[in-house]
């Protein structure tokens, strides 16, 4: 990869990082805050690369709540399951109250 993608997801995992716990944020979200609002694409990209980062990449989200990401985690509902230990409710891969529990980092 070039060195501005790495350097990018690095921003992403910090972003990624303060995210709350029992919170989640989206992909978008991430990328906008970062000044790139068209690339929730690439913080996807990150969030899949983030396995040995100590990232809670399972605290990301699409902008409706979908665990879209979910395929790229160990074992058949890792992603869901963390959430879930988390006290986030999670159904049919949607996040449940997304309004209530969603971080904004802008903020």
């Amino acid at each position: 990869m070039k060195p501005e993608t790495l350097n990018f997801f690095d921003k992403v995992y910090e972003v990624a990082r303060r995210i709350p716990y029992g919170r989640v944020t989206s992909y978008g979200a991430i990328a906008k805050y970062l000044g790139a609002p068209r690339s929730a694409r690439m913080v996807g990209y990150a969030m899949n690369n983030s396995h040995d980062k100590d990232v809670p990449a399972h605290r990301v989200v699409n902008r409706k709540g979908l665990l879209t990401g979910k395929h790229h985690f160990d074992g058949t509902n890792l992603m869901q399951q963390l959430l879930e230990s988390e006290g986030v409710t999670v159904v049919e891969n949607q996040i449940q109250d997304l309004e209530k529990i969603f971080w904004n980092p802008t903020f």
